[in-house]
């Protein structure tokens, strides 16, 4: 069996220490927060955090684009050419158009190594929604399970990924064209917080809204439980968060409530944070339906 890599990109936004656990690569995307580009890497070690939300809050303005296909080729390269096989599972190409130029850069080494493997999955997924696909399949590669094989668990587990979140701010979402003009001022001033989720092609939805932060939590809490396996009960469920640890501390003591086995806390990065904002509240699990 050929020794091959799981790769996916830093929008996964999994907690370093457990990516370097697991032995996934990832591709850093970039961050431009001030007129100044910055590789998002999971440890923060070109911009930290904390950091990147100050800089938010106190106004700077943040965009990301597209990792393109050179960037691609200049990574995956040294491992083909070491004889070691590539599975990468890519950032929702309904949100980014990373997974594309992956695929393109896939499409051409395939060419150049035809003895090699390149295997590319569009997860659909973002934040820690990738995150978790890109978990499970990587428990699966460490079972000692072959690329074939993890290739196709990851394809049948990334529709399974459950999405459901909030913000604080309406105005992120107003820039991206998630909700318009109009609706940022009124619920703004209104105290009304949004309910999303990413749907099974892999889109932000605006499904309900709630009066107030507590009850925004509650609510995605609630939507999550819902459609998870089992109601959560002995699921891993992960949750990402916009610089406000104290909320997504409340959202574990509901998630071990309601019996779920472990909970992964990690920040929201900044390639999702630069659209999402500060104070985005996310949960993630696995059910039969997004």
């Amino acid at each position: 069996m050929s020794e091959y890599i799981l790769l996916t990109d830093s929008s996964c936004d999994l907690p370093p220490e457990l990516a370097e656990k697991l032995g996934i690569e990832v591709l850093p995307l970039t961050v431009t927060v001030g007129g100044k580009d910055y590789k998002n890497y999971l440890d923060g070690r070109e911009i930290g955090f904390k950091d990147f939300y100050a800089r938010v809050r106190g106004g700077e303005n943040a965009v990301t684009a597209a990792v393109n296909m050179d960037t691609f080729l200049s990574f995956m390269k040294p491992f083909l050419e070491k004889g070691i096989d590539i599975l990468y599972l890519g950032f929702s190409s309904a949100l980014s158009g990373t997974v594309t130029s992956g695929a393109m850069a896939a499409d051409e080494l395939r060419e150049q190594y035809p003895d090699r493997k390149v295997y590319v999955v569009d997860t659909k997924c973002a934040s820690m929604g990738q995150g978790l696909c890109v978990y499970l399949t990587a428990l699966e590669k460490n079972k000692g399970k072959g690329i074939d094989e993890v290739y196709e668990f990851a394809k049948k587990t990334a529709p399974r990924c459950i999405h459901w979140f909030t913000v604080e701010d309406l105005f992120f979402l107003k820039r991206g064209g998630r909700v318009s003009a109009a609706t940022a001022v009124v619920g703004t001033m209104l105290n009304i917080k949004p309910v999303l989720h990413v749907d099974d092609e892999g889109r932000l939805i605006n499904m309900d809204k709630s009066r107030g932060r507590k009850a925004s939590i509650k609510a995605i809490f609630e939507k999550l439980r819902a459609a998870a396996d089992n109601n959560l009960k002995d699921q891993t469920v992960f949750i990402s968060h916009g610089d406000c640890i104290d909320d997504a501390r409340y959202l574990e003591s509901m998630l071990y409530e309601a019996g779920a086995k472990e909970v992964v806390i990690s920040y929201v990065g900044p390639v999702i944070g630069a659209h999402s904002g500060p104070g985005t509240m996310a949960v993630f699990a696995t059910g039969d339906v997004r």
